[in-house]
């Protein structure tokens, strides 16, 4: 599925874009497919929804697998998302963004030994960005206070797998009671398209350990 504000989906009516509000999404998702307990896997954002449903519905998630997630209150933000929080740039990214800052972005996200970022990516993801409302989305959700859940971790029961790249340390690992973590020494925030036979037997790994 493609999250609203991204990809075909389009932005929401309502511009609601909490992390909460994207949390009960997929969780109506998982439940329209009827699907009652699940692992669930989130790379970035996805990474942040996923905990964030972990700490919510415990029941529901049998375990939980965060790459490179977001969710801890950052120093420094990416620099789209620095211009985006700027009052006057705010109606011009709601209905301009060059491909050119799209590679740019791109590049910024992978290891520097990746060459996954292609003419083809590019011109994928700027036509993603492209279609109607999700530019004026990305400016909403920049801008959209979100609430910093990161001091209840250590109540997710859910078995958990961190995924992180060497560069990008991150405290999931401590802070989630029991976590596994695996280290991946070269990659970027984009691990599971720079390094996907990494990631996969990584998580099939943590599958078949003994519970």
């Amino acid at each position: 599925m493609d999250l609203p504000g991204f990809g075909c989906t389009g932005p929401r009516p309502d511009r609601d874009y909490r992390i909460r509000t994207y949390a009960r999404t997929v969780s109506r998702f998982l439940r329209e497919l009827n699907i009652p307990r699940h692992t669930i896997l989130g790379n970035s954002l996805g990474g942040n929804i996923a905990f964030d449903m972990a700490l919510d519905q415990p029941d529901r998630i049998e375990a939980l697998v965060l790459v490179n997630a977001t969710g801890y209150p950052l120093k420094t933000l990416p620099k789209g998302m620095q211009l985006a929080r700027k009052p006057w740039a705010r109606p011009i990214l709601r209905r301009w963004l060059p491909r050119s800052a799209v590679e740019r972005s791109l590049s910024d996200a992978v290891g520097p030994g990746s060459s996954i970022v292609d003419g083809a990516m590019i011109t994928r993801v700027h036509r993603m960005w492209s279609k109607p409302g999700n530019k004026g989305a990305f400016v909403d959700f920049v801008n959209t206070d979100q609430v910093d859940r990161t001091g209840q971790l250590g109540s997710i029961t859910s078995p958990t797998l961190v995924l992180t790249s060497g560069s990008m340390p991150q405290r999931f690992a401590s802070d989630i009671p029991g976590a596994v973590e695996r280290i991946h020494p070269d990659g970027g925030h984009l691990l599971p398209e720079e390094q996907p036979d990494w990631v996969a037997d990584a998580v099939a790994e943590f599958f078949h350990r003994p519970r």
